[in-house]
């Protein structure tokens, strides 16, 4: 496996990388970080940044001469926005080719970030250009999120001829992503080629970021599968009978037979001292077995890295969880207070519960209750009812399963790179 990976060698390459602030150079931060965590080799090679805000194991390349606000590339712009080439625009390109091309030849994919198609450094351009003609680039993916010649606000900036027209000169020998069927559609139209010639890699999410997971947190939240159900229900309880998990078991059976992928998790252990407990703990693993819900259903208590050692949380990784959740969920047949109803309501989970009356009291109409005694699929069929109804939800859902960023590196872009010595 190893052999595999190290023969994708990546280069991605941008005027300006991190931490300079842009949405290009976050792009470049996201994918940097996905290539790691895939075992890829990824080199940033930029005009300005610094390595060290880069994620941990990516390579970093710094010249100069490919930043868009290096002197001599704005003196050089400021003369081709007037129409005119400068005097010493061949000797740029023949400087940055010489710098780039030992470099770049040890590369079997380059990423060019909009150098392609956009003005802000032609000298470069021209190179890359070069590069891909003399073979030194072996597979160069340009990677466009902007075009000069189709933006009303920089569509003066360049003129029919060269240079500018490298900006939309379609190659056969390169490919092409956009980031949006609209983008797709228009650079297809700039360059004369045929719409399937260009791919789109949408941009994506890092869910640890913005749901604030801990590092224990996010490994739990990848080892339970969470980010690819349709429906996630979290009971922030302890292993108890009160807690009424079999009738939750029961829940995710019948919504599991609607054609729905849920995932049940009960965060708390039982009690592995008390045997009544371990008792009831083994009776729900039976029960599970039984419903056919042992991927549906998972206790955290038996999530661990380690299968065959007990797992315990603190109160921060059950956060995590649940923010991760979509419900939370307590069909239990009695409570004392019910923390965990305020807990939800305050990171905007809803809460489906039994009408017990300490849940009734704190939660009031921002609860949805039902009685424990009726049929779990009648429960089933409320949840469904109401996530169908929520349009944040089904988003949620969507970009939890579709616009992670790892799951777009494995389904759209680990596909475009090559294979060294393929053709």
């Amino acid at each position: 496996m190893k052999e595999a990976l190290a023969a994708h060698n990546t280069a991605i390459l941008h005027y300006t990388a991190p931490p300079i602030v842009g949405g290009v150079e976050a792009v470049i931060q996201a994918h940097a970080e996905v290539f790691v965590e895939a075992g890829y080799p990824v080199t940033v090679v930029a005009g300005r940044g610094e390595g060290a805000t880069l994620p941990s194991g990516t390579n970093f390349v710094l010249i100069p001469e490919m930043d868009s606000q290096h002197p001599q590339v704005l003196q050089v712009c400021s003369i081709l926005e007037q129409g005119e080439v400068p005097p010493d625009f061949d000797d740029m390109v023949h400087r940055l080719t010489e710098t780039l091309t030992p470099l770049l030849s040890q590369f079997d994919n380059v990423i060019v970030h909009n150098v392609l198609t956009m003005h802000f450094n032609l000298p470069l351009t021209a190179s890359l250009h070069s590069l891909v003609d003399s073979g030194t680039i072996q597979h160069c993916i340009a990677w466009c999120h902007d075009f000069t010649w189709t933006d009303p606000r920089t569509r003066s900036k360049v003129q029919p001829g060269y240079p500018w027209d490298l900006l939309r000169t379609y190659r056969p020998d390169m490919t092409y992503v956009v980031v949006s069927r609209d983008r797709q559609c228009t650079l297809a139209a700039l360059l004369d080629c045929p719409l399937e010639q260009i791919h789109v890699v949408y941009n994506g999410v890092d869910p640890k970021v913005l749901l604030g997971l801990s590092a224990e947190g996010q490994s739990l939240v990848s080892r339970l599968n969470l980010l690819e159900s349709d429906l996630v229900l979290l009971m922030p309880v302890r292993v108890t009978k009160a807690k009424n998990i079999e009738y939750a078991l029961r829940v995710v059976a019948a919504l599991k037979a609607r054609g729905y992928r849920p995932r049940l998790i009960v965060t708390g252990p039982p009690d592995p001292h008390d045997e009544e407990s371990m008792v009831y703990f083994r009776s729900l693993q039976e029960l599970r077995k039984r419903l056919d819900v042992e991927e549906e259903m998972r206790f955290v208590f038996e999530s661990g890295p380690d299968p065959g050692k007990q797992f315990t949380i603190d109160a921060q990784v059950v956060g995590d969880l649940l923010r991760v959740s979509d419900v939370m969920f307590m069909p239990s047949h009695t409570e004392g207070f019910g923390m965990p109803v305020l807990e939800a309501g305050l990171v905007g989970v809803p809460v489906v519960c039994t009408d017990i009356p300490a849940a009734e009291e704190i939660g009031g109409e921002g609860v949805i209750l039902f009685d424990a005694d009726k049929d779990p699929v009648h429960v089933a069929k409320l949840i469904l009812a109401w996530i169908e109804r929520s349009p944040a939800h089904r988003l949620r859902r969507r970009t939890r399963q579709n616009y992670t960023w790892q799951t777009i590196f494995h389904r759209d872009v680990e596909p475009l790179l090559t294979r060294k010595g393929e053709v």
